[in-house]
């Protein structure tokens, strides 16, 4: 061994190039380190070797005595180790807690430092002078402690660097910090096929003349919109891309290997490390995930770029994502998508860029709604199906509308409601519904299209699906299988096969078989929860009835039923709506936990379609309740059909339940926004972070007054939420979209609304992203999933409800068929009496007559809203030809409507190509680019490699022999450089 002193000022944390062990001099009072002359495979310490023997084993920590720590000046970067050169690429977080520390040994005022430097052997450490004593472990801790021992050992063995803490107090947490060295970034970019910038460079080919000015135009128009951020993709240079190789080392300009994969790369990285690292002493354990359920790490994660807030003129991706993104004072700018790529991986990006276009989408069908809406304003005056309902003179007298207390009364006092109803029930929301189909569709085919262009401009054109591990659950009941099929040791037997993933056989995966316990307890769930969501609707409807049963009875609330009755069962269903969506999603959850799916992915696809299901059914079953079914099943005076014992079933208002849908779809929409995308949103992680801050107040512990002055990156990343996955910012946008397309004919406002509400949604998601989560794994991916599919399918089946809304719901087609085949003059003059029938009131069942008539004049008929046969008829009150003809109408619409929307949707999914044309082109070109580029650089290496061989052979013995120094060698000293004309650089 040799002593090196420790001189003052040197770095408190040591290179894991050596194995370190630190001790004390008691004769001179220095510190020393104590270096073992076996070097690390791959590694050099720069130190002599005295030829001491390699150790192998467990491995070895290196304390170093921290009596006097490292100022906050000499710390050049938050995001480093101590020695400021290696930087933290990933954290792993665990809290410990011991029984008992000797009193007076160990300073809280601050920690020690242990650096893992990956060499192998485990000796027991002779303490020193300022040694602590731990206590003894409860059998918990000291075997999570092992378990963490050995997966950090494996992380070492993987080839990364690791430092952590001390654990020199009573309890508290620790932070491992993860360093990824070159080597394993260039392996692992290799086995992850990471497509890398080469040092070629092309021009990206411009559009046409007119094409290219009109862009321009739009450039310098749109310049004040756009975010002050490095630009990438509107760039007109391109820089090809080829799949990193160590082989081919010389295709890549890298001028700096710190820098050239940047923070999000290498946290990746290190992530599909941790991911498949085994731990043999938690069963065989798979990855950080496993770890994590069981409770062995807390948490992991990469780091932020530093503070998003900090004073000063440092500026970080996150603090420019701050300033220009994630405040509401920049809604109006467009969003730094190639800057949210880097900086939280393709799959975030993606996110934000469908949310982009999809709110910009919503522009044009919010201006076509506010259209539609001002022509219903306008031309309200002029409807004349309102005129006659308002008019004093044609004195409809209208069936009493409940039994006894309810009196005659006349149609003119309904007049406001049919002017309402006129604002929405115009012929302009025929086209309207026509426009937002064909919305939804050129929605669809340009988020296709800007997929494929931002595919292209970040190199996800051709990228594999990356191999995915076995979630931690699946791991544990194919363990429990084994222990039940086989008489070999759990242990033995996952040693053998897990590792071997190709080779699983029907013993080491669960089969249908094993998971059908769990799809019949699906189903079952499901279609229980569906029941209650329908029977939780009816019990609002026997709500409806029976209170304007209760309130017809009083005089003073008897002109207010209908519109009493109508607010407050529409706010129930939101309350109802609200409290049901939480309930939905943890259900999901566990229900797709039972399931046991093998992959994240597939867990993921399989929660998002039951929470779809469940949440779409409980958002929009009291919509399609009034839109549908309320006043189809009223029966007839004299023949009305009763729920229970005296309580009728509820009618439509005079003009019809169109309005009523209209007040249903509004409410809950906005409810839902203002209160679960919104205030949830804001006040629960508020909420979260406020009771995190209380519960470590009261919590008893050591604190480190340095340490609270100058936190660390990874203490102030600890103490955000951590990020749960995309999954319900999808959820609230698909369901907003389903509230714009499917009912869009009833409330043509509903754009309006879901615009308003996604421009704040975009900073509300950014700022939660920026400052409140810790950050999320870069995750590749080239599209946005099943989220797509959900999304197709809305749109198709807005096309069959908005047809049955505009043909079963107003009054467009009685009112078409009315003027055509049934009016005198072509017009819709009469058409109010053409939709009323007579009943002889002498025919009321007896007790149901109006006790107490007030009613001016004796009557003898009354009307209600049907097309029947008259008293005096034949066949009185059966349907008449004019039922029968305007439902063939109905029909004749819905299967006209549908099928021309269907194939306009088609057109214009053919005419709009999925790829945008130059796209196209730039793919075929860089492809043949990329051939021309890797024949010349081959030419180039090879007459590189033959000039030394030509400069020999005229140049005698002395060019021979430095001949070897200048060829440009497969492999060279880990970290060098190599340059030669062409810049090549080989490892």
């Amino acid at each position: 061994m040799a002593d090196i002193p420790l001189l003052p000022g040197s770095p408190r944390r040591l290179s894991p190039r050596a194995v370190v062990r630190g001790g004390q001099d008691p004769n001179h009072g220095q510190q020393y380190l104590r270096v073992p002359g076996s070097q690390a495979p791959g590694r050099d310490s720069g130190l002599p070797s005295d030829g001491g023997s390699s150790c192998s084993g467990l491995v070895i920590n290196n304390y170093l005595d921290a009596s006097e720590p490292v100022s906050s000046e000499a710390r050049l970067s938050r995001m480093h180790f101590h020695d400021n050169q290696r930087k933290v690429d990933y954290v792993l977080a665990y809290h410990y807690r011991k029984r008992g520390v000797h009193p007076g040994q160990g300073s809280p005022g601050h920690s020690l430092a242990i650096v893992s430097n990956g060499e192998t052997g485990k000796e027991p450490r002779a303490r020193g002078h300022g040694d602590i004593e731990l206590g003894p472990l409860d059998a918990l801790e000291e075997e999570r402690k092992e378990q963490r021992e050995e997966f950090e050992h494996n992380l070492m063995e993987a080839g990364l660097e690791l430092e952590k803490d001390l654990e020199n107090k009573s309890q508290g947490s620790i932070f491992v910090r993860i360093h990824a060295p070159w080597q394993v970034l260039a392996r692992e970019a290799e086995f992850l096929k990471i497509k890398v910038p080469t040092k070629k460079m092309y021009e990206i080919k411009s559009e046409g003349s007119i094409a290219k000015k009109f862009n321009e135009l739009l450039q310098k128009l749109s310049s004040p919109l756009k975010p002050r951020v490095p630009e990438h993709s509107s760039n007109k240079m391109k820089n090809l891309s080829y799949p990193f190789s160590r082989e081919k080392m010389y295709l890549y300009n890298i001028q700096d290997k710190d820098t050239f994969f940047d923070n999000a790369t290498r946290s990746r990285i290190v992530h599909e490390i941790l991911k498949r690292t085994a731990c043999s002493r938690a069963n065989n354990t798979m990855g950080i995930n496993s770890l994590i359920a069981n409770n062995i790490y807390e948490a992991a994660y990469p780091l932020h770029d530093g503070e998003y807030d900090s004073p000063g003129d440092d500026m970080n991706d996150r603090k420019l994502l701050y300033q220009e993104w994630a405040r509401y004072g920049v809604f109006y700018k467009f969003q730094p998508i190639d800057l949210i790529r880097k900086y939280f991986g393709e799959k975030i990006g993606l996110y934000f860029a469908w949310l982009g276009l999809y709110t910009s989408f919503l522009i044009p069908s919010s201006v076509i709604g506010v259209i539609v809406f001002l022509y219903g304003c306008a031309t309200i005056e002029e409807d004349i199906p309102s005129k006659e309902m308002c008019d004093q003179q044609n004195a409809f007298t209208m069936c009493p509308l409940c039994d006894k207390s309810c009196d005659y009364w006349n149609l003119s006092s309904a007049c406001g409601t049919a002017k309402a109803s006129h604002l929405f029930d115009n012929p302009a929301t025929v086209f309207f519904s026509i426009f937002m189909a064909l919305w939804a569709t050129m929605f669809l085919e340009n988020w296709k299209r800007l997929q494929m262009r931002l595919g292209y401009f970040w190199d996800l054109t051709g990228i594999e699906e990356e191999e995915e591990h076995s979630r931690p659950e699946y791991e544990t009941k194919v363990r429990e299988k084994m222990l039940k099929t086989s008489g070999k040791s759990v242990v033995q037997k996952l040693g053998t096969n897990m590792t071997e993933n190709e080779d699983e056989d029907d013993e080491d995966k669960l089969t249908w078989k094993d998971r059908f316990p769990g799809y019949l307890v699906n189903f079952a769930s499901i279609l229980f929860m569906i029941a209650l969501t329908f029977s939780i609707v009816f019990g609002v409807i026997v709500y409806r009835i029976t209170t304007a049963a209760a309130l017809s009875l009083n005089k003073t609330t008897r002109p207010n039923v209908r519109v009493t009755v109508t607010a407050t069962a529409v706010i129930i269903n939101l309350v109802v709506i609200l409290i049901l969506d939480e309930i939905y999603g943890a259900v999901a959850t566990w229900l797709t936990k039972i399931e046991v799916p093998k992959t994240e992915q597939t867990f993921e696809e399989r929660l998002i379609l039951k929470a779809f299901l469940l949440k779409f059914v409980n958002a929009y079953s009291p919509i399609f309740y009034v839109a549908f079914f309320k006043g189809r099943f009223v029966g007839r005076p004299g023949s009305y059909v009763y729920v229970f014992d005296g309580y009728r079933m509820e009618e439509c208002a005079p003009g019809g339940c169109l309005m009523e849908l209209c007040i249903q779809l509004s409410i809950i929409m906005l409810g839902k926004q203002l209160i679960q995308n919104n205030i949830f949103e804001i006040g629960v992680p508020k909420l979260k972070k406020l009771f995190r801050k209380l519960k470590d107040e009261t919590e008893p512990r050591e604190t480190d007054s340095a340490h609270s002055k100058h936190p660390e990156q990874w203490d102030l990343d600890y103490s955000l939420e951590p990020y749960t996955g995309l999954t319900p910012e999808y959820m609230e946008m698909i369901i907003q979209f389903g509230f714009v397309t499917l009912f869009v004919a009833s409330f043509p406002l509903a754009p309006v609304f879901a615009l308003l509400n996604n421009v704040i949604e975009v900073r509300l998601d950014a700022k939660k992203f920026v400052t409140e989560l810790r950050r999320p794994d870069a995750v590749r991916t080239k599209d946005i999933g099943i989220w797509f599919d959900i999304l197709s399918g809305i749109g198709k089946f807005s096309v069959i409800s908005n047809a049955f809304v505009i043909a079963v719901t107003s009054d467009f087609i009685p009112r078409l068929v009315y003027q055509y085949a049934y009016s005198h003059n072509g017009t819709l003059h009469g058409f109010v009496n053409h939709t009323l029938s007579f009943f002889n009131v002498s025919q009321l069942k007896e007790g149901t007559q109006p006790e107490n008539s007030q009613f001016d004049q004796e009557v003898q008929f009354c009307r209600f809203k049907d097309y029947r046969e008259p008293p005096w008829a034949p066949n009185p009150y059966e349907f008449s030809k004019q039922y029968w003809s305007i439902l063939s109408a109905r029909l004749a619409f819905v299967i006209i409507f549908q099928n021309l929307v269907m194939f306009l949707s088609v057109l214009v999914d053919w005419m709009i190509p999925d790829i945008p044309t130059d796209i196209s082109d730039q793919i075929k070109k860089e492809k043949g680019l990329l051939v021309d580029f890797f024949l010349k650089e081959e030419h180039e290496k090879l007459k590189l490699s033959d000039e030394p061989g030509q400069r020999s052979l005229g140049g005698g013995r002395h060019s021979r022999s430095r001949a070897p120094s200048s060829a440009p060698s497969g492999r060279s000293q880990p970290g060098s450089i190599a340059s030669s004309g062409s810049q090549h650089t080989n490892v």
